[in-house]
């Protein structure tokens, strides 16, 4: 692992309809504008920006390339580069953005830890407190603000090739494309779910030996901040496993040192799934967990990142240890660090967790 700071070298048809916001998930903007759901059909063949710019006759051209730079249109769920020539039976998604993000995509000496680094992508692990992609409240100083700024040829990229996040106060690793064929090919994964992400999380309580946890996810209705697990109808599937690695107590509490899989990506994921089931993780206030001295975030880390690599198609992982404030939290717990990472390198056996 390696630290960098590098030198910069009008009317909408009867197809589309206004789906709830869903950008600026860490900020209190319940005003936001309301998203912009586009079918293509008619549209085989035509580059995504361009049809998505003849369907949106009010917002300039201009404007319309921030939006995709940003990442604020989503091809089926996926962002896309806007050179990508649509099939014809997509979902369309666009996010209409404040004034304020138009000068969000710039590049700024934002340090950058880099894990992994080659032609077609970068893996990188993202310290707590870093927002990694700009929204309402962190327009600048974001993780692609860095990324633009170490690598400026990522600009030609929607998020400056971020396919995927990683909560602000949450830690661990991220891949990033460099090229618009890497990108797809990550975004693909993500969307299959062959991508695998495992994390650490301590959890607030004694937890079950393993489980899984399968329920949507979906904004919680009376705070805009937070997600919440859904009623039947509602929100997006989700599905979480997760096994006992070590147990202690901390502050006269039970804690659970969890690893975590996930099958599916939503935001808030692991912390809303453990407030679910009683288990809130340890410094997460935002979802009722117990707070602890000195330790003023989540216990949250993505700790392992498997992939298919999009340059060869050969299977690829990377690991990053247990930053020093959340293996200070789980010493403090009574929990060898140590022999956590040791139990963790095995495989995640998911069949014994249902």
């Amino acid at each position: 692992m390696r630290r960098i700071i590098a030198k910069p070298s009008g009317q909408a048809p009867a197809a589309e309809r206004l789906l709830p916001a869903t950008t600026g998930i860490d900020a209190a903007d319940s005003a936001a504008p309301a998203a912009i759901e586009i079918e293509a059909k008619g549209g085989a063949g035509e580059r995504l920006d361009r049809f998505v710019a003849s369907r949106l006759a009010d917002v300039s051209r201009t404007r319309l390339q921030r939006w995709i730079a940003l990442g604020a249109v989503r091809c089926d769920d996926r962002v896309l580069p806007a050179s990508t020539r649509l099939s014809g039976c997509e979902t369309i998604v666009v996010e209409p953005q404040p004034r304020e993000a138009d000068g969000a995509f710039v590049p700024e000496p934002v340090p950058i830890d880099v894990v992994h680094e080659d032609e077609h992508l970068l893996v990188l692990c993202k310290p707590a407190g870093l927002v990694v992609h700009p929204a309402a409240g962190n327009w600048r100083g974001t993780l692609l603000n860095g990324l633009l700024f170490h690598r400026p040829a990522l600009a030609g990229l929607p998020r400056a090739g971020i396919v995927h996040r990683l909560d602000r106060d949450t830690s661990g690793l991220l891949v990033v494309a460099k090229t618009e064929r890497a990108m797809v090919s990550l975004a693909a994964q993500l969307a299959d779910r062959s991508m695998g992400r495992r994390y650490f999380a301590l959890a607030d309580g004694r937890c079950p030996a393993r489980g899984v946890i399968d329920a949507a996810i979906a904004r919680d209705e009376a705070s805009r901040v937070r997600m919440a697990v859904a009623p039947a109808g509602r929100g997006r599937t989700a599905r979480t496993f997760y096994r006992v690695l070590a147990r202690g107590r901390l502050a006269g509490r039970d804690a659970s040192l969890l690893e975590c899989r996930l099958d599916s990506g939503r935001t808030h994921q692991i912390r809303v799934h453990l407030r679910s089931i009683g288990h809130p993780l340890v410094g997460d206030a935002l979802y009722g967990g117990p707070t602890a001295a000195g330790f003023a975030r989540q216990a949250l880390h993505a700790w392992q990142l498997r992939l298919r690599h999009p340059g060869d198609g050969r299977m690829a992982q990377w690991c990053a240890p247990m930053p020093p404030d959340m293996a200070g939290l789980c010493a403090a717990a009574g929990i060898d660090v140590e022999a956590v990472g040791r139990a963790a390198a095995g495989a995640f056996d998911e069949d014994a967790a249902t």
